[in-house]
C-alpha cells in the first residue's frame, strides 16, 4: 500500500516583515516633501495596523506608500481588512487595518467545494484555520494547488507541509 501525500492550505502573515515595512514607510514619509510638517504615522497594534494622518487625502497617500512596502516585503495585501475612517485627536483622521490570519469558514467551504468539484481523488478536511489535503498521487495534489491558486478567495493562501 502506498503512503498518502499531503499538504496544508494556510493563510499567515509574517509580522517581522510587517514591522520592517512600517519602518520603511515611516522613513519614506519623513523625507517626502508632500508630508513635510504632517502628523502622519503608521503603527502596529497587536494584529492591526493603525494609520494616522492630517486628512483623508494624506491618509490615502500614506496607504499607497505602506502598500508598496508591504508588497515588496511579500506580505499579502488581500489579508488587510480596512475599517472606516474616523476622526482622531488634534484634527487628524485614523484608519485601522486588521491583518487577517487563518482561513475563515466561508473560504474553507469554498476551498472544499473546489476540491470536490475538481473530480480529483483527494481528501480534504478543515482543521481550525487551515485545510489539509491528502491523496495517494502527488500529481493530483499539484492539480489541487493550481486550482486553489486560481480561485477567487478573500484571503491569500500559502501551501505548507508538502509531504
Amino acid at each position: 500500500m502506498s503512503k498518502d501525500s499531503s499538504f496544508d492550505i494556510v493563510s499567515k502573515v509574517d509580522f517581522s516583515e510587517v514591522t520592517n515595512a512600517i519602518t520603511q514607510t515611516m522613513k519614506e514619509i519623513s523625507t517626502r516633501y508632500d508630508f513635510k510638517g504632517s502628523k502622519s504615522e503608521v503603527s502596529l497594534d497587536k494584529e492591526e495596523l493603525v494609520l494616522i494622518s492630517d486628512d483623508e487625502y494624506k491618509l490615502d497617500q500614506l496607504k499607497d506608500v505602506l502598500l508598496s512596502k508591504l508588497i515588496k516585503r511579500g506580505i499579502p495585501i488581500r489579508n488587510l481588512d480596512y475599517g472606516k475612517i474616523e476622526k482622531a485627536s488634534g484634527g487628524t483622521v485614523r484608519q485601522r487595518a486588521k491583518l487577517v490570519q487563518g482561513i475563515d469558514k466561508e473560504n474553507a467551504k469554498k476551498i472544499n467545494t473546489i476540491i470536490k468539484n475538481s473530480g480529483v481523488k483527494v481528501k480534504s478536511q478543515v482543521q481550525d484555520d487551515q485545510v489539509r489535503v491528502s491523496g495517494k498521487n502527488r500529481d493530483d495534489l499539484q492539480k489541487i494547488i493550481s486550482l486553489v491558486r486560481e480561485a477567487d478567495l478573500t484571503v491569500d493562501v500559502q501551501f505548507i507541509n508538502y509531504r
